[in-house]
């Protein structure tokens, strides 16, 4: 009787020759799996360093050994350089530093290379989204924009912190301070030595604050001195750069993406979307979505779902494993801008999510669906069509129409509406 041999492999081998990199500033440490004649593995390890003639020597060494195929962390910024030599000529799979920890106390970078490029050879390792390099150059534009918007906000904010160590209540007539009557305010301030006038404060007036003059002649009688006059210079200097040089970027992003004008056009529909955030939307994803086969998976990549925490068959709630992700904080950001627009869906279902779970829970779940119509107009062509505040009042209301008609029903009875007086 013949007998069958069991396979005592445990894992299949997905790529016979790989390379796992383990990345760092200066020193990049590689191994590459080979297979021997006699179709064992073959370990081979070497070190470089991170200049420019060192990488393609790296990437010279692993064409010549027919490896098609690199792992490597997402350490900081230092995986760039490696990826830009590599970039076209191998398969290169970033993988998070979370989902492939080594055994505890076998830490060293030769082991860590080690462990990846064997995690690699079996398949084990999931890689991050990698956009084209057109896509990273719109989502590098769009992150530094992000950054130059926040520190303006930080020097607005230290604006009204100098005004309000020198008595100056500009901002309790003004609904904005950095709006045409208050920046002409700031720069009478800044300009006068002499006390300030009523007719001069007339000339700075605009529109409606007209009205204000004698209000905003009293706001600035305070201790304003020179000390105060020199920070509100230096403030207003910066101010003034950091717009032009937001301004210069969102220039500089829109002639990148005149060709996808029309996907842009159809974001800036949706509620809490307007054309800066809808260009920093397809910075961060690109313009075609290929590698989310739907929305969930980009909800997933994105953090604004919940992770899976589920034991002995029960299911708990799970938080989302993505903590810290800048896209995720952009659409909670135009989570808040679409429910504070008034007969929008997204407002309604806010607050009727808050009701049950509270603010953060709600706000997130809003960010989730807004992520959904992002998908579907970027993905799929579509275009947004808003429901209305009211659509899950009526909604509900044909939903118990059809239950009173169904138990209407079972009893005998036939329900039928009142006829209009």
């Amino acid at each position: 009787m013949a007998r069958k041999g069991k396979d005592t492999r445990l894992l299949s081998v997905i790529h016979p020759i790989c390379c796992g990199l383990d990345v760092h500033k200066g020193k990049i440490s590689a191994c590459l799996i080979t297979m021997d004649q006699t179709g064992k593995e073959a370990y081979e390890i070497r070190e470089y360093g991170t200049f420019t003639d060192e990488l393609i020597e790296l990437r010279e060494w692993l064409i010549d050994s027919h490896c098609p195929i690199v792992a490597m962390e997402s350490t900081g910024v230092y995986w760039r350089p490696v990826h830009n030599i590599i970039e076209g000529y191998l398969e290169v799979i970033l993988v998070n530093a979370r989902h492939v920890k080594n055994v505890p106390g076998r830490k060293t970078d030769i082991e860590d290379s080690r462990w990846l490029a064997g995690l690699l050879r079996v398949g084990l390792v999931r890689g991050s989204f990698i956009p084209e390099k057109s896509v990273r150059h719109w989502r590098e534009l769009g992150r530094s924009r992000k950054k130059y918007s926040q520190s303006l906000g930080d020097h607005k904010r230290r604006v009204h912190k100098v005004f309000e160590t020198a008595n100056i209540k500009i901002d309790s007539v003004v609904s904005d301070l950095f709006g045409v009557t208050g920046r002409n305010l700031i720069e009478l301030l800044c300009a006068a030595e002499s006390p300030i006038g009523l007719e001069q404060i007339e000339q700075c007036t605009k529109g409606s604050l007209k009205s204000k003059v004698k209000e905003l002649y009293r706001s600035i009688q305070g201790f304003f001195e020179d000390h105060h006059r020199f920070l509100l210079m230096s403030l207003m200097r910066m101010i003034t750069i950091i717009e032009t040089e937001i301004a210069i970027i969102t220039e500089r992003m829109q002639a990148m993406m005149s060709s996808h004008d029309d996907i842009i056009s159809r974001l800036d529909v949706v509620p809490g979307i307007n054309e800066v955030s809808a260009q920093y939307v397809l910075g961060e994803l690109g313009p075609t979505l290929q590698e989310f086969s739907s929305s969930g998976a980009l909800a997933s990549w994105s953090g604004l779902c919940p992770g899976n925490n589920e034991s002995a068959g029960k299911r708990r709630s799970g938080k989302s494993p993505v903590r810290k992700h800048v896209f995720k904080t952009v659409m909670v950001e135009i989570a808040w801008a679409a429910v504070k627009t008034k007969g929008t869906y997204y407002r309604d279902k806010y607050y009727r999510i808050r009701a049950r779970l509270g603010p953060r829970k709600a706000i997130v779940a809003i960010a989730h669906r807004i992520l959904k119509a992002i998908y579907a107009i970027i993905k799929n062509g579509e275009e947004y069509k808003e429901l209305g505040e009211d659509y899950l009042s009526r909604k509900n209301a044909e939903n118990k129409i059809t239950i009173l008609k169904r138990k209407a029903k079972e009893l005998g009875y036939e329900l039928v509406p009142i006829a209009a007086s």
